[in-house]
């Protein structure tokens, strides 16, 4: 049975539908119905079978086309932007046309970009087919490119049409990509939603396994807290920066690597234990609470391991951030477990001392 929730404001409100099968026409039908012509984006990792399925829903009442990207992070670019906005102008879409975001968050970033983008904005799906997509990129409105300074830095606050997410999807993601996506979902359990955390900390074992029952619960309270705290700020003005918590370190070990070396989730899962270890450097959380958090990601089998990184590295990545205000950093720290904060008065030094504690 399929749940729903909404996010967006008043004026903008979305519906997300999450559930085993939803890749209907039940759900598909009416979310296009006024539309003639769309644009299936995805990438050729996807499964043939659900780019078809799609397409074949989609045909039933409008006009189809498809661009399909190469898998990975690097699709997320400037060149890609250029190359969908031409087949866009080629196939003669206009304003009453739609876009499908049909893949992971590369996908449903570069997708809703463009959507924001061409025309000044026109309307588009999202369905997401990642469970870092599903629990995070695809719900909130926000969507952007990389260039070579850094991870997301172009972009716009964009919403969806709507957001139909099937757990069916996640039957055939390989395990690190899975992973990946627990990483976002122990997020919203260590910045504020309670409930979350003590599933995940009872629930290890069956979320790993992808329990269909457990990994719905975990999809609906990930999305009802990032809507709760999208919904009271919208364009991140102030509190929608503790969705960021670890991601400061994450973007920057990223795009050290170029992007090739480790996925978003596992350095997040490292930028996470960098707060977590800051916090407590900076006296916000005992030494006890920083151990639990360790062991919980540990729980969760990521790779915690420093050792490979120095902060001289990745200081630069890291003051390029989109939370540089004024010069200043602002980090997302954590005064206790599911209590995040948001603070550009910190001891520099302690940044450093995070990596060799």
């Amino acid at each position: 049975m399929a749940s729903e929730l909404f996010a967006g404001n008043q004026s903008e409100r979305y519906k997300i539908v999450i559930g085993k099968k939803t890749l209907s026409k039940k759900f598909i039908l009416p979310l296009i119905k006024c539309h003639g012509k769309v644009m299936i984006i995805s990438d050729d990792g996807i499964p043939k079978k659900i780019t078809n399925q799609i397409s074949a829903i989609c045909k039933e009442k409008t006009k189809v086309f498809k661009t399909i990207l190469k898998k990975g992070e690097a699709s997320k670019s400037i060149e890609n932007f250029k190359k969908i906005l031409n087949t866009l102008i080629e196939k003669k879409f206009d304003r009453s046309d739609l876009i499908i975001a049909l893949g992971g968050g590369v996908v449903g970033d570069i997708s809703g970009y463009v959507a924001s983008s061409y025309l000044r904005g026109i309307s588009f799906i999202q369905i997401p087919t990642t469970l870092l997509a599903q629990v995070d990129s695809s719900v909130g409105g926000k969507t952007a490119i990389n260039i070579p300074a850094g991870k997301n830095l172009v972009g716009a606050f964009y919403n969806p049409k709507g957001v139909i997410i099937d757990t069916d999807t996640l039957k055939s993601l390989p395990e690190r990509e899975f992973k990946s996506g627990l990483a976002e979902v122990l997020k919203y359990g260590l910045i504020q939603n309670k409930y979350l955390l003590s599933l995940l900390q009872e629930n290890s074992a069956e979320v790993l396994l992808r329990r269909e029952r457990i990994i719905q619960e975990i999809i609906f309270e990930s999305i009802k807290t990032k809507s709760k705290i999208v919904i009271a700020d919208e364009k991140e003005n102030g509190l929608r920066a503790i969705l960021n918590f670890g991601h400061t370190f994450g973007h920057a070990i990223e795009a050290n690597g170029k992007y090739k070396k480790i996925l978003h989730g596992e350095a997040v899962a490292k930028g996470m234990l960098i707060a977590s270890k800051i916090s407590y450097l900076e006296n916000l959380i005992p030494l006890k609470d920083l151990e639990k958090i360790e062991l919980l990601l540990k729980d969760f089998k990521f790779d915690l391991s420093l050792d490979e990184y120095q902060y001289s590295d990745l200081k630069p990545y890291i003051y390029r951030d989109k939370k540089v205000k004024a010069g200043k950093l602002n980090l997302i720290l954590l005064e206790k477990i599911s209590k995040a904060k948001i603070t550009n008065t910190f001891n520099p030094k302690n940044l450093s001392k995070a990596f060799a504690i």
